[in-house]
């Protein structure tokens, strides 16, 4: 029984156009945070119209850490991330993305603070919504999509790390924060968030239960994706939806939270966080996965096919709009419940 297939790259080409048909673009919600989400974002928005970033809210370093610490409000920063990789590539979009990315450099308060940080919290206070803030920033922006907060409470990451103390390094330790979690030396075991009940964004739920597909991944695994399924109400969405669920794996170990990490590994360590969430697809870089028989059998015990594809950008290791954008496409496709694509 064939358990993996290798996708095929169209840049540009027919793949990435099938969907643009009046009617046929599939609805799409993309979960995650930081730069993972965004390239998932900006390969997802060449293919369809009708697409959810969820975000993830427990960012405590940076500009969103010092937003978040003076004004009690959600981090920012994956969010303005979010919005900027949903951003078009005629004049208007991108020049809006370099705006909202730009950082101050001073020697006084404003120093690294992000003009879209600054903007989203300002609309915050103004409108006293989270949602229509974020909406009325898309359309300023022309942004192909919309943006929401995965849940309406700064949350705080907490991590079990075995090691982290490296004079006793079979013991376990509590780790606090997201930028430190992301960082930190020894091996992570699990994370939770505090509050341990945080409320969904109603509108995240309701975006997961009405999609036809929900895009997981890739980013940081313990900081940015696993989060996502330790919000109740969310991870409820995810288990109900009769949306296809893709699993997008990163194309390398991240230092700190998953060194070593194998690409089965990823999948085991989901697992171990939601243990009743089926997956359809797992989609991997065909050049990062050396043992695919063991990434198969990982993947089948979630319930998923396994899609190999060159998604990496020629430059560095990081994934390339295009190539990604026709893996998703062609997964779409060839896994959507009608096909070809309603």
């Amino acid at each position: 029984m064939r358990r993996l297939r290798r996708i095929t790259p169209q840049r540009g080409g027919e793949a990435v156009r099938t969907n643009r048909r009046r009617g046929a673009q599939p609805k799409v919600v993309a979960l995650g945070g930081g730069r993972g989400l965004s390239a998932s974002l900006a390969a997802l928005r060449r293919i369809t119209g009708d697409l959810t970033a969820v975000v993830t809210v427990a960012d405590d370093g940076g500009s969103s850490g010092r937003l978040r610490e003076e004004l009690g409000v959600l981090p920012p920063g994956d969010l303005r991330k979010a919005l900027a990789a949903l951003c078009g590539d005629d004049e208007w979009g991108q020049t809006w993305a370099r705006v909202i990315q730009h950082r101050f450099q001073s020697q006084g308060e404003l120093h690294e603070h992000a003009v879209g940080n600054l903007l989203i919290v300002a609309l915050w206070e103004q409108l006293g919504d989270h949602v229509s803030a974020l909406d009325l920033v898309g359309r300023l922006l022309g942004a192909h999509g919309r943006v929401l907060p995965m849940s309406a409470v700064p949350l705080e990451l907490q991590a079990l790390v075995r090691g982290h103390n490296q004079e006793r390094p079979d013991e376990i330790t509590t780790v606090r924060g997201q930028a430190t979690v992301a960082l930190t030396p020894g091996e992570v075991q699990s994370v939770h968030v505090v509050p341990h009940d945080p409320p969904a964004v109603p509108e995240a739920v309701e975006a997961v239960l009405d999609a036809d597909w929900v895009v997981l991944g890739p980013g940081s695994w313990f900081s940015s994706v696993i989060p996502h399924l330790l919000v109740p109400e969310l991870l409820d969405a995810l288990m109900q939806t009769r949306a296809r669920r893709v699993l997008s794996l990163n194309l390398a170990p991240q230092p700190g939270e998953t060194d070593g990490f194998s690409p089965q590994r990823h999948l085991e360590v989901l697992a171990r966080h939601a243990p009743k969430l089926a997956l359809d697809v797992v989609l991997a870089d065909e050049a990062a996965v050396p043992d695919r028989e063991s990434l198969a059998d990982a993947a089948r015990r979630l319930g998923a096919a396994v899609e190999l594809a060159p998604v990496a950008a020629p430059d560095g290791p990081k994934h390339d709009p295009e190539l990604l954008a026709a893996a998703y496409d062609r997964i779409f496709r060839m896994h959507g419940r009608i096909g070809p694509w309603r």
